[in-house]
């Protein structure tokens, strides 16, 4: 009797168990999913319908990467193992630096067409990005992950705050237009003086600073109050239930925010109520994108460091499924990381990558089937073409995404700490200088956020990102200090590391 082996990666599982352990591994990952769109539609100034969009968009752009790189496209694409594919967090302070540079539709169809670019030069860079690990060891990609999840800590702060720190005051009109109306009055006096005595009039002068007020809605104590449930139903799922539940805790506690939100009538369904239940998402639905030289090198720099990540978490990935694969198996999954980022720009949405959160689970349940993260791929897209889910999740109150934002933002940082952990700083004190740098470079944006006002504004979406500012940095002085000597099994396993994210 002839029978031939299937490997557990290309074992396919009953129908409905595939199903049961897809929508696990699409539960796991859909706070993360989610966030990104939110962040970026909410700093564009988008309209709720639009946000909503964009949320649809990603979902259904998550299914079909997530389809392609797990099934395989031809062998060009596809690293046919159990991957879910989501936006990676790399992309956000970049997108949101264009976003604020230029806010509205333009800017999200810049954003698209910087991406569909980035696309692109990735998908014809991968086969050569596949064979850079080494100069991206622990040091390197610690480091980057750090600033990622520090520099996302001011969104989540910002959405239990009630919005960005701006918004904690606002101009005082009445007191500014008082107060304009006494110079104009006082240097009217003073000019009809110095005309009799044939001096020059002075110039008109507010006798202070312009009065603010304080925003009665920034840290409401019953917004924070909430987040702050938000945060303890989070800790209290990890410490005290174990595996899956413990997995979706983010999701249950935002969940248990919303349930809240609503019983203190701080939710409304207005919106949800409108949206259809069934849509197709459309390519570029908001207009033809724009295509600036310096926004597509900016985000293919993004994708480069988003691909040495992926390249980590494929080798990490192999060991765990004990598949073995090659340089064509890895590049051909960088190559879909590209292909997975031109869909996502034609489709209305971001830069895509392999989830880690997913890779972990895989070592967690043990199971280790690719099928299942195709079923994963599935109700993802379904999930996508389900207007009324996204408007739901556009509907929920900032301050019970702040409670989770902590979590999730602060975890991505507690990560490349802990990979910062496995670095030999005894033997070579070199490594303190690389973070230390690197971590410097990428406050700047954070601590000075206008400290690009005097250069060329062509480079402000360049310099105003602390995650790009730190991932070139951190390149060089490694190159600097240590040389091209490689550490592809430090790169290996701080992925592994990477995985608890």
């Amino acid at each position: 009797m002839n029978t031939t082996a299937v490997h557990p990666v290309d074992e396919k599982l009953p129908t409905g168990r595939l199903a049961a352990l897809g929508l696990q591994h699409v539960l796991v990952m859909y706070a993360g999913a989610i966030a990104v769109p939110l962040i970026v539609g909410r700093a564009l100034k988008l309209t709720p319908e639009q946000v909503a969009l964009l949320i649809s968009a990603d979902l259904f752009a998550c299914g079909l990467v997530t389809l392609i790189q797990s099934m395989g496209m031809t062998r060009w694409f596809g690293i046919k193992l159990p991957v879910m594919m989501g936006v990676t967090f790399a992309a956000v302070g970049p997108m949101v630096a264009f976003a604020n540079a230029m806010p509205g539709v333009d800017g999200a169809r810049a954003i698209f067409g910087a991406i569909i670019g980035a696309g692109l030069i990735s998908m014809v860079i991968a086969p050569i990005v596949s064979k850079l690990l080494r100069y991206f060891p622990p040091v390197v990609t610690g480091t980057i992950i750090a600033i990622i999840g520090i520099s996302l800590m001011r969104v989540g702060v910002g959405w239990a705050m009630g919005g960005p720190a701006p918004l904690a005051q606002s101009v005082d009109v009445p007191k500014l237009v008082a107060m304009v109306d006494g110079a104009k009055a006082a240097a009217a006096a003073a000019a009809a003086s110095a005309a009799l005595t044939g001096a020059s009039a002075p110039a008109m002068r507010l006798p202070g600073p312009i009065p603010m007020v304080n925003n009665a809605g920034y840290g409401a104590l019953d917004n924070l109050a909430v987040a702050g449930l938000v945060l303890l139903a989070i800790l209290l799922l990890v410490r005290f239930t174990k595996g899956f539940l413990a997995n979706i805790s983010v999701l249950l506690g935002i969940v248990l925010g919303c349930v809240v939100a609503m019983a203190m009538g701080k939710m409304s369904f207005d919106k949800v109520g409108k949206a259809h239940w069934f849509d197709i998402v459309t390519p570029f639905a908001f207009g033809p994108p724009t295509f600036d030289p310096l926004m597509i090198l900016t985000m293919t720099l993004v994708m480069i460091v988003v691909m040495i990540e992926s390249t980590g978490m494929f080798l990490a990935l192999s060991d765990i499924t004990g598949k073995p694969i090659g340089q064509p198996e890895l590049a051909a999954g960088l190559r879909t990381d590209g292909l997975g980022t031109l869909i996502g720009g034609i489709f209305n949405t971001f830069p895509y990558t392999s989830f880690s959160q997913n890779v972990g689970l895989v070592g967690v349940t043990g199971v280790r089937s690719r099928w299942v993260c195709v079923a994963g791929g599935l109700i993802m897209l379904v999930l996508g073409m389900l207007p009324k889910m996204a408007a739901f999740v556009e509907a929920i109150p900032q301050f019970v995404l702040g409670g989770a934002g902590l979590v999730m933002f602060g975890m991505v940082a507690a990560t490349g700490i802990r990979i910062l952990s496995t670095v030999d700083y005894k033997h070579n004190r070199n490594n303190l200088y690389i973070v230390a740098l690197s971590i410097g470079f990428g406050l700047i944006p954070l601590v000075a956020p206008r400290w690009t006002q005097h250069m060329a504004h062509g480079l402000h979406p360049l310099l105003e990102s602390g995650i790009l500012l730190t991932a070139v940095a951190a390149v060089v002085l490694n190159l600097f200090f240590n040389g091209t000597r490689g550490d592809e099994r430090g790169a290996i396993e701080a992925a592994r590391v990477a995985e608890a994210h």
